[in-house]
C-alpha cells in the first residue's frame, strides 16, 4: 500500500472551471440524448433551444477554461506519481486531455454549423441572437447531422476514461492525485 503523495492543488478558479463544465457537458448530451426521441412538438423544439443556449454556454466556458489554462500554468504531476506510472499510461493522459479539449469546442462548433445549415438560428437564451456559423446547405446539413452525435459521444467515452483513470488513482493507486481538482478546501 502506497502513502498518498501530497500534490499542489489547481487554482480555485480552474477546479470551478473544471467541474462547471464536466455538469454542463453531462447534463447537455444526457439532455440531447433524451430530446432527440420525442415526437416532433412545440415542447421539443423548445429543448433543441436549450440544447443549443447549453452548447454555446458550453463553448463559452471551455474558451475561458483554455484561456486560464493557458495563462495559469497546472501544477505538475508529483514525481512519485509519473515514476510509477508507465508510459503508455503518461502518453494516454496527456493524449486523453488534449483530445478533450480539443472535443470541448468541436462539439458545439458542430452542433452550431448543423443548426446553422439547416436553417435554424440560435438566439442565446432567447434574446442575443448569433451569427450563423455557415449558409443555409441543407443537404450538407443532413451530412454533418451524425457527425455531432459521433463527437459527442467520443467526449463522453473520453470522459469516461477520465473518471476512470481518477478513481484508479484514488482507490487504487491511493496517491492522492484526485485532491488537486477536488471542489473545497485540500
Amino acid at each position: 500500500m502506497s502513502t498518498p503523495t501530497v500534490s499542489p492543488r489547481y487554482t480555485g478558479t480552474a477546479i470551478a472551471l473544471h467541474w462547471l463544465l464536466a455538469l454542463a457537458i453531462l447534463g447537455s448530451m444526457g439532455f440531447g440524448w433524451y430530446m432527440s426521441d420525442l415526437p416532433f412538438s412545440p415542447q421539443r423544439l423548445k429543448f433543441y433551444n436549450w440544447h443549443k443556449w447549453a452548447g454555446v454556454t458550453i463553448l463559452t466556458l471551455s474558451l475561458l477554461r483554455l484561456l486560464w489554462r493557458l495563462t495559469h500554468r497546472p501544477p505538475a504531476l508529483p514525481a512519485t506519481v509519473v515514476t510509477a506510472m508507465p508510459s503508455w499510461q503518461l502518453r494516454a493522459y496527456h493524449a486523453t486531455h488534449h483530445l478533450m479539449y480539443l472535443l470541448f469546442f468541436a462539439v458545439p462548433l458542430v452542433g452550431w454549423a448543423y443548426s446553422s445549415m439547416a436553417g435554424f438560428p440560435i438566439v442565446w437564451f432567447g434574446v442575443l441572437p448569433l451569427p450563423d456559423f455557415v449558409p443555409v446547405d441543407k443537404e450538407l446539413a443532413k451530412l454533418v447531422k451524425p457527425f455531432h452525435a459521433i463527437l459527442a459521444y467520443t467526449l463522453l467515452a473520453l470522459v469516461v476514461l477520465h473518471v476512470a483513470a481518477a478513481l484508479k488513482h484514488q482507490f487504487i493507486d491511493r496517491d492522492g492525485l484526485l485532491t488537486r481538482m477536488r471542489p473545497g478546501r485540500a
